[in-house]
């Protein structure tokens, strides 16, 4: 086990391989956090992120990590604010528009079936490595 300092609080714990550097306390509340945003967001579809913000006292960053990792999604027309990765178009929710995911596939799918084993050709036998009988 690796001990570590927690960035919320500054508590050393028993950093367990999970990818948010915060001590179990912190995560508890970080999740509690989470679900009031997610009932807000849900209970008032056509709010912006500030918007979120401000009602839940949840920062943006945080609220903007959580889209981001695809945990929550805005409404269309929210204005969230959040560009694709790779093109820069606006989207709801992840990193990347679905016209990107869509190509990142199809590459992914390429280099598989690219690197897909082979066939091997059985060679055919010659005539003189084939068995012969002597008649009597």
């Amino acid at each position: 086990m690796e001990v570590r300092s927690c960035r919320s609080c500054g508590k050393l714990y028993n950093y367990l391989g999970r990818t948010t550097p915060v001590c179990p306390n912190c995560m508890k509340l970080l999740e509690e956090k989470f679900q009031v945003v997610k009932e807000y967001i849900r209970d008032n579809p056509g709010a912006n992120i500030q918007k979120v913000s401000d009602a839940t006292e949840v920062s943006v960053k945080i609220i903007k990590q959580w889209v981001r990792e695809e945990r929550l999604s805005f409404a269309e027309g929210s204005g969230v604010g959040l560009e694709c990765e790779s093109c820069g178009a606006n989207i709801l929710t992840g990193r990347f528009c679905a016209n990107c995911k869509g190509k990142v596939m199809q590459d992914i799918n390429g280099i598989l079936e690219s690197n897909k084993p082979k066939p091997v050709e059985q060679k055919k036998q010659k005539d003189s490595a084939k068995m012969r009988f002597l008649d009597n």
